[in-house]
């Protein structure tokens, strides 16, 4: 990591990219209001000390970083965290995004009256899935494009930045022309070409943790983002199998600081799948908020009790303004605010 000093020249910085670029390493550049940072990463990067960089003109200090994600690395923005900005709203930092919407885009009226509902509730981004990853090959598998067409009426209807996922890279070109972020799932996870192709759309990525996966395997998988360019990259932890069966899965909210001590991206919660059950959502949504996470994405619907998937985790549009008005509470105890446009 190279950290050029404040004030650097244009043509100092493209000095030191062609130097790192000559022992066949690629430059990452990272500029911040301040400071602009070179990572150099490749399977040749122990070449970069040789250059002697440390004099260069521009240059402040040259840093190795140990970690074997050099890209989403804390040490690589220098301690800082990583404030994006995504259809007007910033998430990370101090603001605190709130991804609400149903599981699974449905029909026109269910869409737009849910989309309605978290928006006046002070939802941050409106999420919806127009493809959906089932267990059984014979359950509802989404609406494909009429859901992605749906998920845009929304947009235009709201103003809400749209979060939606990406299961198959034959799929991309349509959900790039809708999302504001790309969702990509826990079993995606460690598809790496998928999570390449991700990166290099220029949208922004919510990367979902794996079933089983580690917090190292999780970051490593955002490298392959990262790698790519693309800075705008959110972790999600959504739950891990365990042994427990009292509910579906694990949700990790130690997660939270583990992630926050290891890397710069944003940390969001999914407060939903894990619990599998709506009375349990709003209390770990509300210790997400208290750990510290930068956001969460909680399914909400107009009618949950006929959801087409997921209809027992889905909190109704209803009680959403309660849940959003206690999170205004609990955010604000530790210095965050719900990011809104």
């Amino acid at each position: 990591m190279i950290v050029m000093k404040e004030g650097a020249s244009a043509d100092e910085i493209a000095h030191v990219v062609e130097r790192v670029e000559s022992v066949g390493c690629t430059a990452h550049i990272s500029e911040g209001e301040l400071l602009t940072v070179i990572g150099a990463i490749g399977e040749r990067e122990d070449r970069v000390a040789d250059l002697g960089l440390e004099g260069t003109p521009g240059v402040d200090q040259v840093v190795p970083i140990m970690k074997p994600y050099k890209l989403a690395s804390r040490q690589f923005k220098d301690g800082a965290d990583s404030v994006l900005e995504i259809g007007g709203r910033k998430v990370g930092g101090t603001n605190f995004a709130l991804m609400a919407g149903p599981c699974t885009v449905e029909n026109r009226d269910q869409m737009l009256d849910s989309a309605d509902a978290v928006a006046a509730a002070g939802a941050t981004m409106l999420r919806g899935g127009a493809y959906k990853p089932r267990t059984s090959p014979y359950s509802f598998q989404g609406l494909g494009r009429e859901g992605l067409r749906l998920l845009d009426e929304a947009r235009e209807r709201t103003g809400l930045p749209i979060v939606t996922e990406l299961l198959d890279l034959r799929d991309i070109d349509d959900v790039v022309e809708v999302a504001d972020v790309i969702q990509i799932g826990a079993r995606n996870m460690q598809n790496y070409a998928l999570l390449s192709e991700a990166g290099k759309s220029g949208k922004a990525v919510l990367l979902k943790r794996g079933l089983s996966a580690t917090i190292e395997e999780l970051l490593m998988a955002s490298e392959y983002i990262l790698k790519e360019g693309n800075e705008n990259v959110m972790l999600c932890e959504r739950g891990i199998r365990t042994y427990e069966t009292a509910y579906r899965f694990t949700l990790d909210l130690l997660a939270v600081p583990a992630l926050k001590e290891q890397t710069h991206l944003p940390v969001i919660i999914d407060p939903s799948h894990a619990p599998g059950r709506r009375d349990w959502v709003e209390s770990m949504s509300l210790a997400a908020a208290a750990a510290g996470a930068d956001g969460i994405i909680i399914e909400v619907h107009n009618e949950p009790e006929k959801a087409i998937c997921d209809a027992a985790q889905q909190v109704p549009t209803t009680e959403f303004q309660q849940l959003t008005d206690k999170l205004e509470t609990i955010t604000s105890v530790v210095g965050k605010t719900i990011s809104r446009g």
